[in-house]
């Protein structure tokens, strides 16, 4: 018997593994998903700290010197943050990089008052039909490309795998572990967009507005009215005539609710809304800047989202 025991002690230990990589990424968004695949190997370095912007951030000298001792950088891309886009170009090849928006397959779209929504897209997109195929190498695309892509869960189910395919190249004793927690995190995913297409498609009809344009791929996604956003993409300060326009547009498309963002001067939102019958629903955070960081922040990012339009459109 204690033969037995010591052999199956000596199984149990395994032979010792290489070190998990270093693996820097720019959003909590992008360590969630990555955290999930990575699972107890290793802890992500994320770059943008709580509640920052991420359109406008800069990065930290230590930021950088995190970078520069990384074994992998996972980002959204320049469209996304153009403050890493320098210090990913000055590494070069030094730290391997995974552009999430340069994966293939990847469903890109154009911000909705850059493109006519009705004529680049089906009516039904839950299968990426009618997309946009953009030139990922291209530099006129990424002043067209809306970056807030993870808020189509069918991408992020492509990029656990894809994360999991750049993490084995690099440390191929834990690749098995990789496969497993990237298909886990997928089914996970599929789950819940099953879920929560459920729970919206009551509200497929009703018109709402938002702090600024980064809903669209969440809004086509799950068969919603494009929202009515204040601001653009970039989150950037709207003039007076943009705002002007806003009100005209939330008259004309009888708009019910309005959500403020974490982060954001609710006041805009107010400013456009004030004298009307609209509500004021729940904060939003589609970067999940006001949620603990970690593998779970990914699926409560598109909970709460749902969560607060199905409870503000439903009174």
């Amino acid at each position: 018997m204690r033969m037995i025991l010591s052999a199956l002690g000596l199984l149990a230990a395994g032979p010792v593994l290489a070190e998990p990589p270093q693996v820097v990424v720019d959003t909590p968004v992008t360590a969630s998903l990555v955290q999930q695949v990575m699972g107890d190997l290793g802890q992500v370095q994320v770059l943008l700290p709580k509640g920052a912007s991420a359109h406008h951030h800069q990065m930290r000298p230590s930021d950088a010197r995190g970078l520069q001792d990384a074994g992998l950088l996972v980002w959204t891309g320049p469209e996304l943050t153009p403050w890493l886009d320098r210090a990913a170009s000055s590494v070069g090849g030094d730290v391997a990089q995974l552009r999430l928006l340069e994966v293939p397959g990847t469903y890109l779209r154009g911000y909705d008052e850059a493109h006519d929504h009705g004529a680049a897209h089906g009516d039904d997109h839950h299968g990426h039909e009618g997309g946009h195929d953009y030139d990922h190498g291209h530099d006129d695309a990424h002043g067209n490309v809306d970056p807030h892509a993870w808020l189509d869960p069918e991408n992020a189910q492509l990029w656990v795998s894809a994360i999991a395919e750049t993490l084995e190249k690099i440390d191929p004793d834990n690749a098995a572990a990789y496969r497993q927690n990237a298909v886990a995190a997928a089914e996970e995913i599929r789950r819940l967009d099953e879920e929560l297409l459920a729970q919206l498609q009551p509200h497929a009809g009703a018109s709402f507005v938002v702090f600024h344009d980064a809903y669209g791929y969440f809004t086509e996604h799950f068969g919603l009215q494009p929202a009515i956003a204040v601001s653009l993409g970039d989150a950037s300060t709207p003039s007076a005539a943009r705002l002007a326009e806003i009100r005209a547009r939330i008259t004309e498309g009888g708009a019910v609710c309005a959500f403020p963002e974490y982060g954001s001067d609710p006041k805009l939102v107010q400013a456009v809304t004030d004298g009307g019958a609209i509500r004021t629903g729940d904060e939003l955070t589609p970067e999940g800047g006001d949620l603990e960081p970690g593998p779970q922040l990914y699926g409560q990012i598109l909970s709460q989202m749902a969560g607060a339009i199905t409870g503000c459109l439903s009174e």
